[in-house]
């Protein structure tokens, strides 16, 4: 990383079905969003109730250079201006992230800027950092420990924080993940696409007097499963037909969150955690956001979470992230060394 002066990211994402590109700037300890580009494939996929991993990648290849194009020219900057490609390697849909991971290759290799391969999940870690980049180092580290609940459609992690470099993942889903058990539901309960969003909003009026099973809730793990969750849902819809939606959303959504903030809370008080940040899609639940703010607060614990437009995939994150893993002291790969990877650990 440059010394004394400001460096320029480019960042691309392409793990599911939003095309993404970003570019910051990094001065000193100041991080600035210059330009944020995201094309949306909602439309594209809501014909089919869910995204097609081929047809995500066909737009993909459409939309790339148009965003990345976009994505330079709302920064006022050229290409010959950026100093470092990162991209998102994984995990997500392999199709997805082939295209993401083969155009940054190729972009470094035609201006020979050194790139940056960023877990997916890493980006969602950091999205909450944005904040944090301008205060002193000492307050910055008084924030640590910190309990990061990762929720997303493809995710479900908790993972402690224990400084700006190191962390470690305490647990995660074993089987479906969160957002993924609120898309499920949506679907079966014939709901517009996508699903999640239109789950939350049926919630806040619902008012059930039956409660839906937390699993995992009392296991002296830190892992989740939703799988049973789902199922549960499904039984209910079966043998009590006449219920409302409403009141089935919100009886689900209760036991999602009720799972997720008490193990929240179990390991916040475990690793005397001083912060607890919230982020990936999910995150954009305001019954969620609500309940690990009201954990946080009990237990007077500082909390952070992304503004809306980076709890969902975007560029902006993976381009925060690499800037972080470059003041850590990463070190770029040679083009030829990357490639997509859809299983790829955090």
């Amino acid at each position: 990383m440059k010394k004394n002066s400001s460096i320029k990211i480019l960042a691309i994402e392409t793990s599911c079905d939003e095309t993404a590109a970003a570019v910051l700037e990094v001065s000193g300890k100041e991080i600035k969003t210059l330009s944020s580009i995201v094309k949306s494939q909602i439309k594209l996929h809501a014909k089919m109730g869910g995204v097609v991993p081929e047809v995500a990648a066909r737009a993909h290849i459409k939309n790339i250079l148009s965003v990345v194009e976009k994505a330079l020219s709302a920064s006022h900057l050229a290409l010959s201006a950026i100093d470092y490609i990162a991209v998102t390697q994984g995990p997500g849909l392999i199709p997805s992230l082939i295209v993401g991971v083969e155009f940054a290759k190729a972009l470094s290799l035609a201006t020979k800027k050194p790139i940056i391969s960023v877990n997916h999940m890493l980006g969602h870690l950091y999205s909450p950092f944005g904040q944090l980049t301008s205060q002193p180092a000492n307050q910055l580290a008084s924030l640590f420990p910190m309990i990061s609940l990762i929720v997303s459609g493809g995710h479900t992690m908790l993972v402690l924080v224990k400084n700006i470099k190191q962390y470690k993942v305490l647990g995660q889903t074993v089987d479906d993940a969160a957002g993924e058990a609120f898309d499920k539901i949506a679907k079966l309960l014939k709901l517009p696409y996508p699903g999640g969003p239109e789950v939350s909003r049926l919630a806040e009026k619902g008012k059930p007097d039956f409660e839906f099973p937390r699993p995992m809730i009392n296991s002296k793990d830190y892992n989740f499963s939703f799988s049973g969750l789902k199922t549960a849902v499904l039984y209910h819809v079966r043998d009590f037909p006449k219920t409302r939606p409403a009141d089935i959303c919100k009886a689900f959504q209760d036991a999602a969150v009720d799972v997720l903030t008490t193990k929240t809370l179990r390991a916040a008080k475990q690793f005397k955690a001083k912060s607890i940040s919230l982020s990936g899609g999910v995150a954009a639940n305001q019954a969620l956001r609500a309940a690990i703010k009201a954990i946080s607060s009990n237990i007077k614990a500082a909390f952070f979470v992304p503004p809306m437009n980076l709890c969902t995939d975007n560029a902006e994150m993976i381009a925060l992230a690499a800037a972080f893993m470059l003041q850590n002291g990463y070190k770029p790969k040679k083009y030829k060394s990357i490639s997509a990877n859809s299983n790829l650990k955090l």
